[in-house]
């Protein structure tokens, strides 16, 4: 790493102006994306999380996809601004899509049924675990990220377009590309509004 774990995680933030370059090679994006997928914890150790990493043309083709499915549902006179936002995604270098195998969670569901109402959320939880991981590692190597949910729009034609497997529920996606520009300082809310401690 680059630097200190606290200093990594205090500047990550949420990049939107990436460009379509990275101080990384493919092989050492994929060598995170490996990282990610080899240590995060998840739940009964069940392993639910699928990483899916499109660089070049498939990370373009990514979000001609979103583009166009949002074209469909959104007011003609509406699209311009959410055109310019997902241009601004395509923009980038790749992108990280993250999904939960569901044959996993309902086979464990199956298995422990006390538990069953608990999977899916314990599945959310080992998801979220590989994108702040992933993030902050991407972070610590220079690249800016955004974390984007434009599932299940555009599930179905990811889904055909890369022929994933049909169990594998899509949860979010990760843009990301070299940036010099960082985003602006973000407002905190006072740490002892949210915090309890008993001593």
């Amino acid at each position: 790493m680059n630097g200190s774990l606290r200093e990594t995680l205090k500047n990550r933030r949420s990049c939107y102006d990436i460009e379509s370059r990275s101080p990384l090679s493919d092989a050492a994006i994929e060598e995170i994306v490996d990282f990610a997928l080899e240590n995060m914890p998840s739940a009964f150790n069940s392993q639910t999380t699928r990483l899916v990493l499109l660089l070049g043309e498939h990370h373009k083709k990514l979000w001609a996809i979103v583009k166009n499915a949002l074209r469909e549902i959104i007011p003609p006179d509406k699209f311009a601004a959410t055109e310019k936002k997902v241009g601004s995604f395509a923009a980038g270098y790749g992108t990280i899509l993250f999904y939960e195998d569901q044959k996993i969670v309902k086979g464990l569901q199956n298995r422990f049924p006390s538990y069953a109402d608990n999977f899916p959320v314990w599945a959310q939880h080992a998801s979220a675990m590989h994108q702040l991981a992933v993030w902050t590692m991407l972070e610590d190597e220079g690249l800016g990220a955004s974390l984007q949910h434009y599932n299940p729009v555009i599930d179905a034609k990811v889904r055909e377009e890369w022929s994933l497997d049909p169990d594998w529920l899509l949860v979010a996606q990760m843009p990301f590309g070299a940036t010099e520009k960082r985003p602006e300082q973000k407002e905190i809310q006072p740490v002892s509004a949210r915090k309890r401690v008993f001593i």
